[in-house]
């Protein structure tokens, strides 16, 4: 029961605080009216774009299979960066389409990268992954101790920041999404397509 209590909690801790993030980014970041912005029709109108691309947080994350990898290391890739945790039911239900999207898209212009914040790490999430989803397109990223979800502000579990070829930051969504669906494929193609500035 008390078990029960605390996971309610937490679920209203996380959502409560995925609320206040996504009124922050759009009070800080009002949708860009550029020339041609990416599309954030249907399924990702509760994507909330920058007004001004910056560079991306730059943090390490663990590799499931050992060592770490740096966000900067996809620069080159239009990036979908998921934080995501074994015991959130919302980030499970997405997971089967992540995995479906870097299938579809996944390689030398796109990549998702699925961050586990699980605490037990790769004894957690991969066994999870793996056996109890079935997934096998999704690397294994690993973020026991939060740093990346501190540092890339998340207001809660799943959020998904999208991180253009160069590096910056497009925006972000707070909650499940359809993203292996026209919109979100709609929104990355329009993004890998974009012409790459040469600075200097």
């Amino acid at each position: 029961m008390l078990q029960r209590i605390a996971r309610s909690e937490d679920r209203l801790i996380f959502k409560t605080a995925s609320s206040m993030f996504l009124a922050l980014m759009v009070l800080a970041a009002p949708p860009v009216f550029a020339a041609d912005p990416p599309p954030t029709r249907g399924e990702m109108q509760r994507f909330v774009l920058v007004e001004e691309r910056v560079a991306a947080p730059d943090v390490d994350v663990l590799k499931g299979d050992g060592g770490t990898v740096a966000i900067s290391d996809f620069r080159g890739k239009v990036v979908l960066l998921n934080f995501w945790a074994t015991w959130c039911p919302p980030c499970i239900r997405e997971m089967p389409a992540l995995d479906r999207l870097q299938s579809d898209l996944g390689g030398d212009d796109f990549a998702v990268v699925a961050v586990s914040t699980d605490a037990g790490g790769k004894a957690v999430a991969e066994p999870y992954l793996r056996d109890r989803l079935g997934l096998t397109n999704l690397d294994l990223y690993l973020d026991p101790k939060f740093t990346a979800w501190k540092t890339y502000q998340a207001g809660g579990l799943p959020t998904s920041f999208v991180i253009d070829r160069q590096g910056r930051l497009v925006g972000a969504l707070v909650g499940e999404a359809e993203w292996d669906g026209d919109d979100a494929k709609a929104l990355f193609r329009h993004l890998i397509n974009e012409p790459v500035e040469i600075s200097g």
